[in-house]
């Protein structure tokens, strides 16, 4: 899981080439911490996804860009274009995360 240091590499990540899934989270979030510990397991289940998590607090511009008001969120982002999202204020869980994933491969 990549971790930005600032709004440039976040950015850099965005435009770059591949897929990604940008994890929209936040430390006092309950629903996110109850999916993070599962993030390793869905990451080595979906090698094809570079995975970055982005902490919605401090990226509140561009969560509110995305629409990203719920968190956990899911973004995906291939080659510089979003193809898919799972973006909601609900609880998700790791088959939910996967079966998400599964449509946007």
């Amino acid at each position: 899981m990549i971790n930005p240091e600032n709004l440039e590499q976040l950015a850099d990540l965005v435009k770059a080439d591949g897929k990604h899934v940008f994890f929209f989270t936040a430390g006092w979030c309950g629903d996110c911490n109850f999916i993070k510990p599962k993030m390793p397991e869905i990451e080595k289940e979906n090698p094809e996804f570079t995975f970055v998590e982005v902490d919605r607090d401090e990226y509140m511009d561009l969560a509110i860009e995305w629409g990203i008001m719920g968190i956990p969120s899911f973004v995906v982002i291939e080659d510089g274009k979003e193809t898919a999202r799972l973006v909601n204020k609900l609880r998700k869980t790791k088959d939910e995360v996967n079966r998400f994933l599964e449509t946007a491969k």
